[in-house]
């Protein structure tokens, strides 16, 4: 009966433990501010041309095009709003 009852009583202090370290871990994760990017690029594409999709790929945002010309995706720095580079996926 000892056994069952140091047991029950362990387990009670694990689970009031582990609610305390969840609770104290999401509380400091809601408290972290997030990374703000105020992106302000212009790509200089055809008429017609739309993005169908924005990846974050590193340090970049891959913005995937279509329309204008052949599909493409460009990579464009978040922070400086600077076009790295392109990559064309020709037909």
């Amino acid at each position: 009966m000892r056994a069952l009852k140091a047991a029950t009583i362990g387990m009670g202090l694990l689970i009031v433990l582990g609610t305390t370290v969840l609770i104290a871990t999401i509380v400091k994760r809601s408290a972290a501010p997030g990374v703000p990017v105020d992106l302000a690029a212009v790509l200089d594409e055809p008429a017609g041309t739309r993005i169908v999709g924005i990846a974050p790929v590193g340090d970049w945002l891959a913005v995937q095009l279509q329309g204008g010309g052949a599909d493409r995706v460009v990579l464009v720095n978040p922070h400086t709003g600077a076009v790295a580079g392109r990559i064309s996926l020709g037909r």
